[in-house]
């Protein structure tokens, strides 16, 4: 941990003393439940010096920098958007989270304390750090208008209401009584013709109800359904590719924190006895993880998408390329979902060849004359390759428009979003199981294959 910066702390600010309480029972109450990435957004405050200075301080390693020091306008821009990625996930992440009455208040209370544009931001190694400014966010100041502006709109207002009631009058008489009287003797004959215009102009009213009565065809054949043509029906219909991460790190558990996962990957088990070593891994492992889950969505998943929809499966096993299967019919569904319990990582070399499992599935697949789907359910990025998966991602928007990548991005760590972003798909977030079972269903509703046969 180091320090980025220290402010002068008054002694007799005593209300900055109980902000600061309220802070760090903040920080306590959010680390376990967000990733380490999202976690380092917010700056770790304490009393320094004998109480005269407040040091704050972050886990992040590097030179720490003050956003506005910035001087690259597309930097900067990055930096910004970069905390606001991390701001939205802290937010999905507390609506998930089983809140007593007091904890809703307090994060209810600083969230826009956190959001507060007041506040410094830091940057280190590019990852953006609040150091809050402890104060209330501050309304813009258009109050603060002199008087004398006041007073002085107030007689116009005044003045034109005035104007408008004199008109206002004036053609009240003209039309009601000098007008009226003049035109007082037309009054039968225009109100002849106008009965007689009725009697011709209401045969056409008729007619023109015959002409909506096609419309209320149309409105009924609207329908969130398909019919049984359809589902029986390929030539036209979609497909989809699931890519499956098969990696080691897939064996994680889902009920730790990020922040523990790190610290679990980083140790040295040979510091540690056998027993220990074992121990900790088991620990580490437990179920429900990441893969035991997955599996169990993803079959779920498979079952709620329409009977024409056939389905491929990509695995991210081992280097230097992912694996690939042939489509799968509906009636063949049950193979799909035996090949997917059966998925297990290797004991050894296992990888994440993702850069290879994109490039495959696009090729799998249509995406021009017909809309075409790929899930990606990982939680990590590429590392058996150097090659530009962004890159690969605008080439795949290019040549193929109408198709769509949608992401289950289990870590959180949003290393892969660009995949999605450019091929007009979205990321969903999953820490735990009860957010994987919400945003696989979410990923695979928004794909819209899942509608079931008209009745």
């Amino acid at each position: 941990m180091q320090r980025i910066t220290r402010i002068i702390f008054e002694q007799d600010e005593s209300d900055k003393i109980s902000l600061l309480k309220e802070y760090n029972s903040l920080l306590v109450l959010l680390k376990g439940n967000l990733t380490e990435r999202t976690f380092s957004i917010l700056g770790l405050p304490k009393l320094i010096d004998n109480n005269q200075y407040i040091g704050w301080y972050s886990n992040l390693e590097g030179q720490p920098i003050l956003l506005n020091d910035i001087e690259n306008e597309e930097h900067k821009k990055q930096i910004e958007k970069t905390l606001n990625t991390r701001i939205n996930d802290l937010e999905l992440v507390i609506k998930s989270m089983s809140l007593t009455s007091e904890e809703q208040a307090l994060i209810s209370a600083w969230l826009p304390r956190i959001k507060n544009s007041g506040n410094t931001i830091y940057v280190i190694n590019d990852e953006p750090v609040i150091v809050n400014s402890f104060k209330t966010p501050i309304l813009s100041e258009p109050t603060a208008i002199p008087p004398t502006s006041k007073s002085f709109w107030r007689w116009w207002y005044f003045l034109l209401l005035s104007l408008f009631l004199i008109v206002l009058l004036g053609l009240i008489w003209f039309f009601f009584c000098h007008y009226g009287k003049e035109k007082a003797s037309d009054a039968p004959s225009i109100i002849a013709q106008n009965t007689e215009k009725n009697r011709v102009e209401s045969k056409p009213v008729v007619e023109k109800t015959d002409v909506l009565e096609p419309k209320n065809e149309t409105v009924t054949e609207v329908k969130n359904c398909i019919t049984k043509e359809e589902a029986t029906n390929k030539i036209s219909a979609s497909k989809m590719v699931m890519i499956f991460d098969n990696s080691a790190s897939m064996t994680l558990t889902l009920m730790e924190s990020q922040e523990s996962i790190d610290k679990y990957l980083k140790s040295n088990f040979y510091s540690m006895t056998e027993k220990e070593a074992e121990a900790y891994e088991r620990k580490m492992t437990r179920l429900p993880n990441r893969l035991s889950s997955s599996k169990e969505v993803a079959l779920t998943s498979i079952d709620k998408i329409q009977q024409n929809i056939d389905i491929s499966l990509v695995t991210l096993t081992s280097c230097p390329a992912a694996q690939t299967t042939s489509f799968y019919p509906y009636e063949d569904r049950e193979k799909l979902k035996s090949k997917i319990k059966r998925l297990q990582p290797l004991e050894y070399n296992s990888a994440t060849p993702l850069y290879s499992g994109v490039k495959q599935a696009s090729k799998m697949l249509d995406g021009i004359n017909r809309d075409d789907y790929i899930l990606i359910i990982s939680d990590g990025e590429d590392n058996c390759t150097k090659s530009n998966i962004c890159t690969l991602a605008n080439e795949i928007a290019t040549a193929q428009p109408r198709l769509k990548i949608n992401i289950v991005d289990i870590a959180g760590q949003h290393k892969i979003d660009c995949v999605a972003k450019s091929t007009g798909g979205n990321v969903y977030i999953a820490q735990n199981p009860t957010e994987l079972i919400k945003q696989m269903s979410n990923a695979v509703s928004d794909m819209n294959i899942s509608k079931p046969i008209c009745k």
